[in-house]
């Protein structure tokens, strides 16, 4: 007669408990999903917490790199009125003659002193009113700093003319680089060099130079 393993029977209270396991989930998952209500899922964070945005100009925000936000505002537009320095003969004699012109531009002084040498290279439209700066002559930088109002310009400034010519056209760039304060220093460079030596006949230019001073050693 062969032996028999004891069936194990699972007690009748667990096997209830179990049946109504999967009945309140079945029910929990249709209720679910006739609600249409998707699972939740966890919000992503940001990566870079320093990171902050701002709202630019446009309208659209902008993360600015490493974190820091900082919004560049606009330069203010204003509008200014220089004086820029033809020459004009007057009886057989040359002489400065102050023009005002009004700018629209950037409310900083190099900005302004940019815009008045510029339409000063660009030459003039009165027929009375002349220049002895080539046309070829462009204006390299202008920076104004606590020693003076530094200019360089390109080589073309220094071609043709002689003496008359060449201190002509160095009293335009002073006296219109001054016209916001005409007692300032001016220092004027070629093409990053100091500009040293006026015309063929060698008149030598010191650096800086103010108004006062440029009338002391040169005559127009």
């Amino acid at each position: 007669m062969e032996d028999r393993k004891p069936t194990r029977r699972v007690p009748l209270r667990i096997l209830i408990g179990l049946l109504e396991l999967m009945v309140f989930t079945g029910v929990a998952t249709a209720w679910w999903v006739w609600r249409g209500d998707p699972p939740q899922r966890p919000t992503a964070t940001n990566p870079n917490p320093s990171a902050q945005t701002y709202q630019s100009p446009g309208g659209q925000p902008s993360v600015s790199p490493g974190g820091n936000s900082q919004a560049v505002a606009p330069t203010a537009t204003i509008e200014r009125t220089v004086e820029i320095y033809w020459l004009q003969d007057v009886n057989n004699r040359i002489k400065l003659a102050p023009a005002q012109v009004t700018l629209k531009v950037a409310d900083k002084p190099d900005a302004i002193l940019q815009a008045a040498l510029t339409q000063l290279l660009a030459g003039s439209n009165e027929p009375d009113l002349t220049t002895t700066i080539p046309k070829e002559t462009q204006l390299r930088s202008l920076r104004v700093a606590s020693d003076g109002i530094h200019v360089d310009l390109s080589a073309a400034f220094k071609v043709g003319g002689g003496s008359t010519s060449m201190t002509g056209r160095v009293a335009q760039v002073i006296y219109t680089a001054t016209s916001m304060d005409p007692k300032a220093p001016v220092w004027i460079s070629i093409e990053g060099k100091p500009l040293e030596v006026l015309g063929g006949e060698g008149l030598e230019l010191s650096q800086p130079i103010t108004r006062s001073e440029f009338e002391q050693d040169f005559r127009l």
